[in-house]
């Protein structure tokens, strides 16, 4: 039988509908431009801007490492800045001298880099970064079309104590275009943290591949203070075979410490109120058992515009969709966010809702 090429292609995409966007993960942090190169490991940051006089990345976890290959010669500046930063962040690496310069926001770090020579190993840490103990983070989801007035949910947070950053289960924006998701960072100014978060299903409205060029990778995973976050790219109510594969490297790496994973679309919709879960119930229970066989710690999830605090095979899940799209249902719950107490030994220590609205 002839196979007509359209198709075929059609066919395909609709058995792996995530593949581009995995496919495009692997290329986050690595750039090559006007004799520059810049290697990212794990695609932990994105490369804003590369040149040969200044670079500009974005940083999507707390604690990374990378190599830059600069041409110039010795004694030649290099102006870095790291956006999405840790504001108690500290840049170091050997074979240049590292001036920090003044900024006047938190999580804006600029440097003067005089090189000494190439090619240069980084690294970008917080003090604390390796150390274990309990910290917290809060959970902000599903902003979407209040993207106009996130600015007073980031002054609630900035005004919750000791919350070492804003962790996310996507739809930060409507449709995904450029104009939102350049509003949505800018936005991001006026919060005292960084925001480390996948993309959801409004992100795919224009491109999915503009997500990536602003905040990098939809699935990747990082540690800080030794307890390890994953967050997956479910966009799409599946994950993209290639998804897989890294995660049983994750919950490889993850297995014999506390261990959070973050995604938009839960495996299972708990509440029942419409389709908020994966397409396939298959795979939803082959990942919900995966998870739980690797000894996961907590589980948390957006799409579904409201907050539910349940169990995944044992482990503590929560649903937060708070963050201003048009509510699930009338439940009151309203413009939200969680924020966790966490332990690097024990685990969820505790959560909380803050309901922004009265």
């Amino acid at each position: 039988m002839r196979t007509i090429p359209g198709l075929a292609l059609l066919l395909v995409s609709c058995l792996r509908p995530a593949e581009d966007r995995s496919e495009r993960d692997l290329e986050v942090g690595h750039a090559s431009r006007h004799g520059v190169s810049l290697d990212v490991d794990d695609g932990l940051a994105v490369v804003r801007e590369l040149g040969r006089e200044r670079i500009v990345l974005w940083a999507s976890a707390p604690a990374w490492t990378f190599t830059l290959d600069h041409p110039g010669a010795a004694g030649d500046g290099v102006a870095l800045e790291i956006h999405n930063a840790m504001p108690d962040g500290v840049l170091g690496g050997e074979g240049v001298t590292i001036e920090e310069l003044p900024g006047i926001v938190s999580t804006r770090k600029s440097y003067r880099l005089t090189l000494t020579g190439s090619p240069l190993r980084l690294s970008f840490m917080p003090a604390n970064a390796a150390r274990g103990g309990s910290f917290r983070f809060a959970l902000l989801s599903d902003v979407q079309e209040a993207l106009d007035r996130v600015g007073d949910i980031f002054e609630r947070i900035n005004a919750e104590p000791d919350v070492s950053f804003l962790f996310g289960a996507g739809d930060l924006t409507e449709q995904g275009t450029h104009e939102q998701l350049q509003q949505y960072q800018d936005e991001l100014l006026a919060l005292n943290v960084p925001y480390y978060t996948t993309l959801g299903n409004h992100e795919l409205g224009q491109s999915p591949s503009l997500y990536h060029d602003y905040f990098g990778r939809g699935s990747f995973s990082f540690v800080y203070r030794q307890v390890r976050f994953t967050l997956l790219d479910s966009a799409s109510a599946t994950l993209d075979r290639a998804v897989w594969d890294w995660l049983d490297g994750w919950l490889e790496q993850g297995r014999n410490g506390v261990h959070v994973v973050s995604m938009h679309i839960a495996p299972i919709d708990p509440s029942g109120v419409r389709n908020g879960s994966f397409a396939s119930r298959a795979e939803a229970s082959k990942l919900i058992g995966t998870l739980a066989a690797a000894g996961v710690d907590l589980t948390v999830y957006g799409h579904v515009h409201s907050y539910y605090a349940f169990e995944n095979a044992g482990i503590p899940a929560f649903i937060s969709g708070g963050g201003g799209a048009v509510p699930e249902r009338f439940d009151d719950v309203g413009r939200h966010f969680v924020v966790f107490d966490i332990d690097s030994q024990d685990g969820l220590l505790a959560s909380k809702v803050v309901q922004v609205d009265d």
